[in-house]
């Protein structure tokens, strides 16, 4: 399958890269040049455990290219995935600018019939204001606009991409729901856990998964004032909430508070979500 990739920050490089594994044809878009160069030589900008030999052993058969231009990469593509920063607002929300600035920049040049899915971390809404983008900036009906959001933990990436906990997939087009269920199929080998549903529920999925960790995280940071308050040892409640099965031992260490590119900025954009749609999240 012909894939575009526009983005090559750290879900964009490992999304293509996998699906090149795979052996799909897949071309990224960056628009800084420097970093192309470096990527077609082999030189990636992160560190991810087995993501070099994999970009390395696709470029070299041809499966996985690099441009700057994105014109060339989505013209003969089936499916497209929008990959590039969603930073904070200065509300919390999450800042569309990018993702729709790259709407705008490949409506022209879409092949009929071809899917774009956002990968980008976005809120509720997001897939129909690219859409509202493609259809004011020259693309052709039908336009199949879907979410697919990403739940790569980094440091596993690659694992996670390739043997997934599970693949979820919004769309209201059965074209889109078949195209993305072939493209997914490798990765569906060990069990069914490709999940479909409709694009808003899709989009507030990845919010709720990263708000829910940052929930236990901060639950327990509570509980580790309250073991030094009370003389009781953090590490051992842990194991012992942990080993209930209702519950589970992840994302249970307390620590100074929890942090990263997306926590933080993700338990923001769902409040401003909230706010925006006059919900209280007490």
């Amino acid at each position: 399958m012909n894939v575009a990739v526009i983005g090559t920050g750290y879900v964009g490089l490992v999304v293509g890269t996998c699906l090149a594994e795979t052996g799909n044809s897949v071309a990224c878009v960056d628009n800084n040049s420097t970093k192309v160069a470096n990527l077609r030589a082999g030189v990636i900008p992160i560190h991810e455990p087995g993501l070099e030999e994999l970009l390395a052993r696709n470029v070299e058969s041809g499966r996985l290219t690099f441009t700057t231009e994105a014109a060339v990469a989505v013209h003969n593509a089936e499916v497209v995935f929008i990959a590039v920063g969603t930073p904070p607002g200065e509300d919390g929300s999450a800042d569309l600018s990018h993702v729709l600035t790259v709407a705008r920049e490949i409506a022209p040049h879409l092949s009929h019939d071809a899917v774009v899915a956002t990968k980008s971390t976005v809120p509720v809404g997001t897939a129909h204001a690219v859409q509202e983008t493609l259809l004011a900036h020259g693309a052709t009906e039908p336009v199949h606009v879907c979410s697919n959001p990403e739940f790569l933990k980094e440091g596993a990436a690659v694992d996670d991409f390739m043997r997934p906990d599970r693949v979820i997939i919004g769309a209201d087009h059965d074209h889109a729901r078949s195209l993305l269920a072939e493209l997914y199929a490798p990765f569906m080998r060990t069990g069914n856990r490709l999940l479909f549903m409709d694009v808003a529920s899709a989009e507030l999925t990845k919010y709720a998964a990263n708000a829910m960790l940052a929930t236990r995280i901060a639950f327990m940071n509570e509980l580790a004032a309250l073991c030094d308050a009370t003389g009781a040892d953090i590490d051992l409640v842990r194991r012992g909430v942990g080993s209930d099965a209702r519950i589970g031992p992840s994302f249970l260490f307390a620590g100074p508070g929890f942090g990263g590119i997306c926590f933080p900025k993700d338990v923001r954009a769902l409040a401003a979500t909230a706010t925006s749609n006059r919900v209280a999240l007490d």
